[in-house]
């Protein structure tokens, strides 16, 4: 985690493991909060405290518990995607969409 953040590349947490992981490195190197995005709620006691300490804001609430990285899988592929949509989508100027009189879409 401190590597990739050193790097500037995002970290995705999941579950209570990674989360108690990410605790303590930040304590080691505050900045790397950053770069941290938490992908899911886990159903674990106590992975709402770690997130709420560290203030993120999970991608999902799945009540998912098994450990083997589905919800990091899923939160990768939600923070890609909305980097693409911010990154590569067309505005509405960019492809040639007006607004009608009454703000419609035309």
């Amino acid at each position: 985690m401190l590597g990739a953040a050193a790097r500037r590349i995002p970290v995705v947490i999941d579950g209570f493991i990674s989360g108690a992981v990410a605790l303590i490195a930040t304590a080691l190197s505050p900045i790397l909060k950053d770069y941290l995005i938490a992908a899911h709620l886990s159903a674990e006691p106590g992975h709402r405290v770690l997130l709420e300490h560290l203030g993120l804001k999970p991608l999902l609430n799945l009540d998912m518990r098994l450990g083997e990285g589905t919800g990091a899988a899923l939160g990768i592929f939600l923070a890609e995607t909305a980097t693409r949509i911010l990154t590569e989508m067309a505005t509405f100027t960019e492809a040639g969409v007006s607004e009608g009189e009454e703000g419609t879409i035309e």
